[in-house]
């Protein structure tokens, strides 16, 4: 019977920090969302981002809604955010009443293009600019950053898929006025469930801690003068977000073997082409992302059921967010002068190949091997 091979799942560490954290939590009694592991969390998160301070929450969708409640995001409002990308960076837009307005991807990084952008800008005044690292590459920063800080928008940078990458030197989520991070089941490193926000901005972290249990007042009885949220990270998941953030880096160097690895065994198929890297920064290589040409006779469906029937999990890139029925009615601003998005473009071209860095060198010659039999 063949091995399953998965898209990308937990990966527990051999390190002994992860058990050692967690059995600390134990002992403490403390496994609420409170504890030294939390707070001690945080400090970690936040000295290797770069940034002044950080808040453990219980997803990165979590922290996308502080983040917009803390720059001001009120019914009615407008708010920009990449087309491409899991709905989960757009959803807690419409939490707070506002509308979102898309952003085509450029095809130089599928991240959000300047030229849509500066499109945009030209007919409406948002209150927030959600800027998504995908598939664990930066968007190009310097250039969408002129853009917001001409127009002197915020920018909330959603990097729940780029923890461990750079721009320019810089850590990925250390560039707007705030940043995202999700550690959710099947990124890089995971708490389990778990998200955590981040800024320079150390008031409105504190304040955003405030909303984020339940905005109870500071008075001895419970009093709540405006709207809270039951949003904190457990200690129990923050201690095993300790463990993990220790083996980051070699996360990020397997991940990178795997993108590597399939570059080089699949560069005899001319049909295909990896997601390209841009030489601004370094990605942490999330999930490695695969396109076919468009004269192709072979279509990704195609080699997702190959894939299937070998017990090898993939699957379609992010289905652009201004084509999901949910989000019909916005507005989406294109690349393009004409045809179709770039966004759709990738989407309609585009397969996350298994990433997971449990697997070995057979199981990518296994993967390997499996997609130049379609072709």
């Amino acid at each position: 019977m063949k091995k399953s091979i998965h898209l990308a799942v937990p990966h527990m560490s051999e390190n002994v920090k992860e058990k050692e954290y967690v059995e600390e939590a134990f002992k403490s009694n403390w496994i609420s969302p409170l504890g030294h592991q939390v707070d001690q969390f945080e400090i970690e998160v936040a000295d290797y981002a770069g940034v002044n301070s950080a808040l453990a929450v219980s997803s990165g969708t979590a922290a996308i809604h502080l983040a917009l409640i803390a720059t001001g995001v009120e019914r009615g409002d407008t708010v920009f955010c990449s087309s491409l990308t899991f709905v989960a960076s757009c959803n807690p837009i419409v939490y707070q009443g506002a509308q979102c307005v898309f952003i085509d991807s450029e095809p130089e990084s599928f991240n959000m293009s300047p030229i849509a952008l500066e499109k945009a800008f030209k007919e409406h005044t948002p209150k927030a600019v959600v800027i998504v690292n995908l598939y664990g590459q930066s968007a190009d920063m310097d250039k969408l950053t002129e853009i917001c800080n001409r127009y002197d928008v915020p920018i909330i940078e959603d990097a729940a898929e780029s923890l461990g990458a750079t721009y320019k030197g810089k850590k990925s989520g250390s560039f707007g006025k705030f940043g995202i991070f999700s550690f959710n089941g099947n990124k890089i490193i995971t708490t389990s469930g778990g998200g955590i926000l981040v800024s320079n901005d150390t008031e409105a972290i504190e304040k955003s801690r405030f909303r984020s249990t339940q905005s109870k007042d500071k008075a001895r009885h419970y009093q709540h003068s405006e709207l809270g949220f039951n949003y904190r990270l457990s200690n129990i998941c923050a201690a095993i977000g300790r463990g993990q953030l220790t083996v980051l880096e070699e996360r990020v160097s397997q991940k990178k073997n795997i993108y590597d690895c399939y570059l080089k065994g699949l560069e005899s198929v001319k049909e295909i082409e990896m997601m390209p890297i841009c030489d601004y920064g370094e990605s942490n290589y999330w999930l490695s992302v695969m396109t076919i040409d468009k004269s192709s006779d072979v279509k990704p469906i195609d080699v997702i059921l190959a894939l299937e029937k070998e017990d090898i999990e993939s699957r379609p890139v992010w289905k652009p967010m201004h084509l999901q029925p949910f989000f019909n009615d916005c507005k989406f601003y294109s690349h393009n002068e004409q045809g179709i998005s770039v966004a759709e473009d990738i989407y309609n071209r585009g397969i996350c190949l298994p990433s997971d860095t449990n697997m070995d060198s057979c199981d990518i010659e296994r993967v390997i091997e499996s997609i130049k039999n379609v072709f």
